[in-house]
């Protein structure tokens, strides 16, 4: 008897559970939902590892979540406004010079170096050991994620702090940044395509919201950007700070690498051509690159010069 009823109470249980289990999974299908669907996004990650930023005064001043500016120049005018573009080669390739500090281990400087060759996949943009060029990107492991917007002359930081922020849609995210783009969300035309909701904005935090005078690029507005922020980005109430419409339902910040609008907007910054940006860089180089990039001597690498 006592057997009888420990299996009809076994059963009783298993039938209630199925309702909660469905009910669980289709939540994880309502995309953008809940704060949990947005922990890995691009804007979380940087959040997170930007919790110290602005305490250590020799580090740049940052501004609108991870962007870093010249003291002075808070109220900018955007990078390509005023001229700020890496400039291109006589090949039709853009060559950006970097340097990558030995703070990191090797595998995220192999995953660093991952995401500056990413860009030579479907763009003309060629990140390249730096030598004797005045200006470059200078990776570095500071207080979190940032960059600059653009090509500010000599070694400009772009921050990748190990502790968060070396991850593939991150490294994307800062050299998009110092290539020339803003946030997706600071659009000129971003209220035709995302409401913000300030009230639930961590307060202090408004700025990462402002919306500026972009150009586009005559592309559409892209909620895969790997430069969206997530829904619930600087949230203070576990309430969204971004709904989209006219679906509020679209998943939004969710990207783990550029998305194909990213690319055509780098291309048509830059003015790519086809067949400036075809892959041109073989195995044997690309070893030979890591090994000296392991050795920290950059210095001798010319291979994609």
């Amino acid at each position: 008897m006592i057997f009888l009823f420990a299996v009809l109470s076994v059963l009783l249980c298993s039938t209630h559970s199925y309702p909660i289990e469905g009910l669980f999974e289709k939540n994880n299908d309502y995309s953008g939902n809940t704060v949990e669907d947005d922990d890995f996004s691009v804007s979380t990650l940087i959040e997170k590892a930007n919790v110290n930023v602005g305490k250590n005064l020799s580090e740049p001043l940052v501004m609108f979540g991870d962007i870093a500016v010249p003291t002075g120049f808070q109220n900018a005018d955007p990078c390509t406004a005023r001229g700020c573009l890496w400039r291109k080669s006589s090949d039709g390739n853009v060559y950006v010079p970097f340097r990558i500090s030995n703070q990191f281990s090797q595998r995220e400087r192999e995953t660093i170096i991952q995401g500056l060759e990413s860009f030579a996949q479907s763009t003309c943009i060629r990140f390249t050991p730096q030598r004797r060029q005045r200006d470059f990107v200078d990776i570095q492991s500071l207080s979190g994620c940032f960059s600059f917007v653009g090509r500010r002359g000599g070694g400009q930081v772009v921050s990748l702090s190990r502790q968060g922020c070396v991850f593939r849609s991150i490294i994307q995210h800062e050299l998009l940044h110092a290539l020339g783009f803003n946030h997706e969300q600071t659009r000129s035309d971003r209220d035709e395509h995302v409401r913000i909701l300030l009230e639930n904005v961590i307060p202090g935090m408004e700025h990462n919201f402002r919306k500026i005078e972009t150009i586009n690029l005559g592309t559409p507005y892209d909620y895969n950007s790997v430069m969206h922020y997530g829904r619930f980005a600087f949230s203070r109430n576990r309430e969204p700070t971004i709904v989209p419409i006219p679906d509020p339902n679209v998943a939004i910040g969710r990207a783990e690498q550029m998305s194909p609008t990213d690319i055509l907007r780098v291309n048509r910054l830059y003015q790519c051509n086809s067949t400036a940006f075809r892959r041109d860089r073989q195995p044997a180089q690309r070893n030979q690159f890591l090994q000296l990039m392991q050795m920290g001597d950059p210095g001798n690498v010319n291979v994609y010069l």
